[in-house]
């Protein structure tokens, strides 16, 4: 059976090219809104991190109607950190739409989503966005679309997609890049033409993959995917289990099944081949098991999601400020959230260590550890954070180490600096092409090489740079790359920062520190210019006397502090440094917090 009445599909893209706006425009085209409603922007941004950040982060469902066809629409997130939840998404749709912005073109996870779309063998609708840019170059970004589809060996009929001339903001899309359009419709038209329907046997036993996982404190997991084979009803009796049978099929019970129409998932009794739906009452269902009827169980093989590249070890917050501002603060707390993280994150890896207050945690990136951490803060959480590491592997005898493809758009003059400093990573340029008054440049570089970039790199290009990168491959260790060149200002004491203290501090560096902020020795309250850590008291106040010289008692002018965010935190510290992490406060310091020890440590070294 062929579902004309139905259409799935996910739009894909680079950070930042519009995916989100665009999904916007296609509810308030569709009527998903009331007239007088008050629509925030981005309104599948529904978490506080996405809607401050101005990035998606997890893959979400919404569904318009369109001349009576249901048309589900997940949005995927744009950032390679997060590329383990566009890959499983993709099983649950039939075609992609690939949005590419009209002035930067196809980027590195353009090319790394549509990837896996190819593979799969689902047809694409490409979307020229932001072509009311002053600076698009829209026939030059048509030619590198089709010029991606080549490299990544697309089929003959997935050469002849169609491309389709928007503006998300403004809600229009045309078939022509010369004549503007006034709404969506041509985009709506194309994809009920285009974008296969679902086929299936209705009558056939239930098959059902689980693409995405859902929390809720009341009902607990909520399990998302797309019914492959058959129907489900409420309160049918089924078999759960995994292809590559890691756990034993178990029998459960569809308690409650809902179906997604516009932002709202509504109670369904029934539901057939091709529906997206949503399914609770089911224990410890994960991603990548299949739902079966109980007299047949036959499961689904399950994409495989790329292995994580960044280890950092999460530990429990010794520091002497520790359980002052958390709610959750034992092993035992951190424990139970990482764990719980794992159940809708298939791209997170965590494991025990030898110690029961420390847990390593791996991922794809910086950024999609950084998240975990802003989120279990948020949540009330305390922790100690190491510095990151990558994961190496051994390939026929020999270490290699996790590449990334870097792209860097910059101005002309500018393209010294970043050579030089990409020089000193061990970073391997690919290509080199102007774009009007800037370059873009392509290089290979180690993945551990990039950390901590990113402040230099702005730095460099007067902030006027834009890097992206994407994981390319593991290549043969390429050696030491040195992590960081200046030492730490370190506190003498514990106490209170206080101005005298301060003014004399600053003279030997940038300070991330304020008057008043409390401090504890061994915590770090700014960077040297010089290799090598200084000591410094904050804490020290001016000796009273009974005589008064001109002048020596004027204010004293301290320079503001320069205050550091979570990801430059984690860019910042060395090995033997921890990123103390609280609801309130995110702190730098040794891991040896004793300096008399500290100093002892390095006389024996």
């Amino acid at each position: 059976m062929i579902r004309n009445d139905l259409r799935n599909i996910a739009i894909i893209a680079h950070v930042d090219h519009g995916k989100t706006t665009l999904v916007d425009g296609m509810l308030k085209q569709s009527g998903t809104f009331r007239e007088n409603q008050v629509v925030s922007e981005r309104v599948m941004d529904s978490n506080d991190i996405e809607r401050e950040r101005g990035i998606t982060i997890l893959a979400k469902n919404t569904s318009v109607v369109y001349n009576g066809v249901k048309i589900n629409i997940v949005d995927t997130p744009g950032h390679a950190d997060f590329g383990g939840e566009v890959e499983r998404i993709l099983k649950m749709v039939d075609g992609v739409i690939l949005l590419v912005d009209a002035a930067e073109g196809p980027m590195p996870q353009t090319r790394f989503v549509l990837q896996h779309a190819l593979e799969l063998g689902h047809r694409v609708i490409i979307v020229i966005n932001k072509i009311d840019r002053p600076d698009a170059r829209i026939d030059e970004v048509i030619d590198e679309c089709y010029e991606l589809l080549m490299d990544l060996n697309a089929s003959d009929e997935q050469l002849d997609s169609p491309i389709l001339f928007c503006s998300g903001r403004d809600g229009t899309a045309s078939l022509d890049e010369h004549v503007a359009g006034t709404d969506l419709t041509p985009l709506f038209d194309k994809i009920l033409e285009y974008i296969p329907a679902p086929e299936g046997e209705p009558e056939e036993p239930l098959q059902l993959l689980v693409s995405s996982i859902d929390y809720n404190e009341y009902v607990g997991r909520i399990a998302i995917g797309k019914i492959e084979r058959g129907s489900i009803k409420v309160n049918q009796e089924v078999t759960i289990g995994d292809y590559h049978e890691t756990k034993k099929p178990y029998r459960g019970k569809i308690v409650t099944l809902y179906q997604i129409a516009g932002l709202e998932r509504v109670p369904a009794e029934k539901a057939t081949v091709g529906d997206i739906v949503c399914i609770s009452g089911i224990e410890n269902i994960t991603i990548g098991d299949t739902i079966c009827d109980s007299q047949n169980f036959e499961p689904l093989p399950f994409v495989k999601i790329s292995e994580p590249t960044v280890e950092m070890t999460f530990s429990v917050n010794d520091s002497p400020f520790a359980g002052r501002e958390g709610k959750y603060v034992t092993s035992r707390h951190l424990r139970e959230r990482l764990f719980r993280e794992l159940l809708k994150d298939v791209s997170l890896r965590v494991s025990e260590t030898d110690s029961t207050d420390s847990f390593k945690v791996a991922g794809r990136g910086e950024m999609h550890l950084s998240i975990l951490i802003e989120n279990m803060r948020r949540e009330g959480y305390e922790m100690g954070v190491s510095t990151p590491r990558v994961l190496y592997k051994e390939i026929d005898g020999k270490l290699c180490e996790p590449i990334e493809e870097l792209v860097v758009d910059v101005p002309e003059t500018s393209v010294g600096a970043v050579m030089e400093k990409m020089g000193t990573r061990k970073a391997e340029m690919v290509s080199m092409n102007p774009m009007g008054s800037r370059m873009r440049v392509v290089f290979h570089v180690p993945a551990r090489g990039l950390f901590g970039y990113r402040n230099e790199f702005l730095t460099d290009t007067k902030g006027e740079g834009i890097m992206n990168s994407v994981f390319y491959g593991y290549e043969q260790y390429k050696g030491d790359i040195p992590r960081r060149s200046n030492g730490s200002l370190v506190a003498f004491e514990a106490g209170e920062a206080v101005t005298y203290g301060l003014y004399n501090a600053q003279e030997r560096g940038a300070l991330f520190i304020g008057a008043g902020t409390p401090v504890y020795e061994g915590m770090i309250v700014g960077v040297s210019p010089k290799p090598g850590d200084l000591v410094v008291n904050v804490c020290k106040k001016k000796h009273l006397t009974n005589t008064r010289a001109s002048g020596s008692d004027d204010a004293l002018r301290l320079i503001p502090p320069r205050i550091l965010s979570l990801e430059d935190s984690l860019e910042f510290i060395a090995d033997d440094e921890l990123v103390e992490v609280t609801p309130k406060n995110i702190r730098l310091r040794k891991k040896t917090l004793s300096n008399i020890q500290r100093a002892k440590d390095r006389a024996k070294l």
